[in-house]
């Protein structure tokens, strides 16, 4: 395996703010398109709709981060909290552009939405998983919630679930872009599932990851 060059310490927190900035550029430039009138058909249910698939590809990425390290030696652990928190915040404007593009806080026609559409019932549930992560995405959480920190955070997994659930219920044609983030769902949630067995059995054999881009 081909070794790269890992990027010098001293820049590691200024990469991670450049993926924040980087990650928060979709959002701004369609609204900007949408608010110049340059976006052709629905503008605010395309700005809508962007900001729901972006917040499920943070959430792919945030669940590849583990599978990277472990299989390639790819180790980006320190960018995870910053995909999660992206995830989140895509997922918090993209309820907000329902709320207040969409729907203008009528908030009668909201609640009866939770209540009979399946898939906006499962997105708020998703939404509402996503928060408590949210809120202990630091170091003083990390500190005062000891071994239970790990396991609050394991709802990141569901969260991907009702995300991907949600965007697929929510889009008329189911092509191959919807099958493509259900499919990579399945797998990372999958890996989740073995992976205790096969890193057991990738110390047994002897076998070591060597690692590449990105090694802290």
């Amino acid at each position: 395996m081909m070794r790269l060059p890992s990027m010098p310490k001293r820049l590691h927190g200024l990469s991670i703010w450049a993926l924040y900035a980087a990650g928060l550029i979709p959002a701004v430039w369609t609204f900007y398109l949408g608010a110049t009138g340059q976006l052709i058909g629905n503008p605010v249910k395309i700005f809508e709709h962007l900001l729901g698939e972006w917040a499920l590809r943070f959430l792919i990425l945030t669940l590849a981060i583990s599978p990277l390290r472990d299989l390639a030696g790819i180790n980006w652990l320190r960018y995870r909290r910053a995909l999660g928190l992206l995830a989140f915040y895509y997922v918090a404007m993209h309820f907000l552009a329902y709320m207040v593009l969409d729907k203008r806080l009528a908030f009668g026609v909201i609640i009866d939405d939770v209540v009979k559409r399946w898939f906006i019932t499962i997105g708020m549930a998703a939404l509402v998983m996503l928060i408590p992560l949210a809120l202990t995405s630091n170091r003083w959480s990390i500190r005062k919630l000891g071994p239970g920190w790990a396991k609050l955070h394991r709802l990141i997994y569901p969260v991907a679930a009702a995300g991907a659930l949600h965007f697929y219920l929510s889009v008329k044609v189911i092509g191959a872009r919807e099958l493509i983030y259900a499919g990579l769902i399945v797998v990372l949630i999958g890996w989740r599932l073995v992976r205790r067995r096969f890193m057991a059995w990738k110390r047994a054999t002897g076998a070591r990851s060597s690692p590449i881009a990105g090694s802290a």
